[in-house]
């Protein structure tokens, strides 16, 4: 499935959220995350801006745990992030961690985050908190099938897309002068 998505950062979380509500945006998510993300030892995925991934996510309003096992491929990055994607539900994070290992994939980094996602129309709006020795500021997330609606939200939050970013959250924290502790292309 492909997917753009911009980044936008140093947001006010509570602004966001109000404009979500007046916006008649649905809250869809708001869960603890746990990624770990998985290559293979020569990086060939990674190398080709990839990576795997199995995703643990603890709903906070109902406890409701599931798992979802993914790849994604980088496409282009011009204005937008383009992603080939491919994800699936597993039973539980021991069964795609094995998965995993059994096909040679090495554990490179566990992540953990919340995540708030708001749905407008065809468009996921995203707030993500990191652990502050990974992330030290909050962002959204902006992911879209279409280009004219991605624009169209953007505008809703108050942004314009100069104020949106394609990179990738390494690049972005070398920007800053910050030095990532995860490996590049993530």
């Amino acid at each position: 499935m492909m997917e753009l998505e911009v980044k936008i950062l140093d947001i006010n979380i509570e602004k966001i959220r109000r404009i979500m509500k007046e916006a008649g945006a649905v809250l869809v998510k708001n869960e603890l995350q746990e990624n770990y993300i998985h290559d293979f030892p020569d990086r060939r995925l990674l190398k080709h801006n990839g990576y795997a991934r199995i995703r643990f996510v603890k709903d906070q309003e109902s406890g409701e745990e599931k798992v979802f096992m993914t790849t994604k491929k980088l496409i282009s990055r011009d204005v937008y992030k383009k992603m080939d994607e491919h994800e699936t539900l597993i039973e539980n994070k021991e069964v795609g961690l094995g998965i995993f290992r059994a096909l040679g994939l090495e554990l490179l980094e566990n992540v953990k985050k919340t995540r708030e996602s708001y749905q407008y129309k065809n468009t996921l709006v995203e707030i993500d908190v990191n652990e502050k020795t990974y992330v030290p500021f909050p962002y959204l997330e902006v992911e879209s099938p279409s280009e004219a609606e991605l624009e169209e939200v953007v505008s809703l939050l108050g942004y314009t897309m100069d104020d949106t970013s394609a990179l990738s959250i390494h690049e972005i924290l070398r920007a800053r002068g910050i030095t990532p502790n995860s490996p590049e292309g993530l």
